[in-house]
C-alpha cells in the first residue's frame, strides 16, 4: 500500500481493532518498514489521534483516550450524539444493525475523553428505553460496550451474575464473543472458577469491569460461538418451534420481526415464518404487530393463545367517566 493517505486510514483502523500492536507486527500488516510506520504514526498524531508508543526491542503502539476527539472526525456534540445513537441501535429491531452498532460503539468509546463519556452516561440514564422484547430482556448498553472491548482486547472480565433461579454470584471470565440470538444478547466466555466454557445472558449481568489481566485465547468446544449458545439454550430450557404463514411479503415481515425469526418467501405476497421460543406470548405479540392475516402451522397451542387474546381484546370496552 504505497498511498500515504490510504495507508494512514488503514493504520488507524488496525489501531482501533486491538489494544496494543507490536511495532514489527503493525509494519508487517501495512507492508512497510518500521521507519515508515513511525512517520505514519506521527501523521496520525498531527491529525489529533492520541497514539502512544512503547520503545525498546518489544516496543509497539496503541490508541489511547485523548484530551479531545480527533478534529477531522467528530466534534464533541457529534461524538455524544453518535454514542447515544449507537447505544439505541444496539437494541434495534432492524436485522443486522445490533452487532455492527456494538462494534462501532466500542471504537467511539475507546477514543472518547472522560468528560464526554460522562455526558453520554447522563443522557443514557435520563432516557427510558422501550424495547420490544420486554423489560426483563433489557441490556445496559454500557455492559455491551465493556464486554465487546474485553472480547476484542483478550482482557479478563469480572462481573456479577444472576442465574435463572435468582442466585447471585461473582464471576471472572476470559471473554470470547458476543452473540445476539433471538431476543437476547449472550457473552460466550471461559469461566475461570468453574474451569469450563459458559454463555451468560447480558441482561442478567451487572457491574462488568475489565481486570487488566490478559489471556491466551482458548479453543471453543463448538463450531462457533452461535452454535455454542444454541446448544446451551437447548440443554437448559424447553424451546418451542413455531411456524406460521403470513399474508404479507417477506421483505415487509423481515422489516418488522426479522431480528427474531426466520422469514422465507412462500408464494406471491405470502411468507413462512419460523422461530424458536421459550414462551408463546412473544410470537403472539410479534404476529400482532405485523397487521396481516396469519395461519398457524404449529404448534396448536399458539392458535389457542391467539383465540384467547382475540376474545379478551374483543371484550375490551371504553370506560365512560361519571358526569
Amino acid at each position: 500500500m504505497t498511498d500515504p493517505g490510504a495507508r494512514t486510514l488503514r493504520l488507524l483502523s488496525l489501531l482501533q481493532q486491538r489494544r496494543y500492536w507490536a511495532g514489527a507486527d503493525l509494519a508487517d500488516r501495512l507492508g512497510v518498514s518500521v521507519r515508515t510506520l513511525r512517520r505514519d504514526v506521527e501523521r496520525l498524531r498531527e491529525l489529533g489521534y492520541p497514539v502512544q508508543a512503547q520503545r525498546g526491542v518489544d516496543g509497539g503502539y496503541q490508541l489511547a483516550p485523548g484530551a479531545a476527539l480527533p478534529p477531522l472526525v467528530l466534534d464533541d456534540e457529534e461524538a455524544v450524539a453518535l454514542a447515544v445513537g449507537l447505544q439505541a441501535a444496539a437494541q434495534s429491531a432492524i436485522a443486522g444493525t445490533a452487532e455492527s452498532s456494538v462494534r462501532a460503539l466500542a471504537k467511539v468509546v475507546q477514543v472518547m475523553p472522560p468528560r464526554l463519556r460522562r455526558r453520554v452516561e447522563a443522557l443514557r440514564a435520563a432516557t427510558e428505553p422501550a424495547p420490544w422484547s420486554g423489560a426483563r430482556d433489557v441490556v445496559d448498553p454500557s455492559a455491551l460496550t465493556v464486554a465487546a472491548q474485553a472480547c476484542r482486547d483478550a482482557e479478563r472480565l469480572a462481573f456479577g451474575y444472576t442465574a435463572a433461579d435468582g442466585t447471585a454470584t461473582e464471576r471472572e471470565v476470559d471473554p470470547h464473543r458476543l452473540v445476539a440470538l433471538g431476543r437476547r444478547w449472550y457473552l460466550v466466555a471461559y469461566d475461570l472458577a468453574r474451569g469450563d466454557w459458559r454463555s451468560f445472558r447480558l441482561d442478567r449481568l451487572t457491574r462488568p469491569r475489565p481486570t487488566g489481566a490478559r489471556f491466551a485465547p482458548r479453543r471453543l468446544p463448538a463450531e462457533d460461538a452461535v452454535a455454542f449458545v444454541r446448544a446451551g439454550i437447548g440443554a437448559s430450557s424447553a424451546q418451542v418451534a413455531v411456524e406460521v404463514l403470513v399474508d404479507a411479503p417477506a421483505a415487509r415481515v423481515r422489516e418488522r420481526i426479522g431480528r427474531w425469526a426466520q422469514v422465507e418467501e412462500d408464494g406471491p405476497d405470502r411468507s413462512r415464518v419460523r422461530m424458536e421460543t421459550d414462551s408463546l406470548d412473544w410470537p403472539a405479540f410479534a404476529l400482532g404487530v405485523l397487521g396481516a392475516e396469519v395461519t398457524v402451522v404449529s404448534p396448536p397451542e399458539l392458535l389457542d393463545l391467539l383465540h384467547e387474546w382475540g376474545r379478551r381484546f374483543g371484550r375490551a370496552a371504553t370506560v365512560v367517566p361519571p358526569a
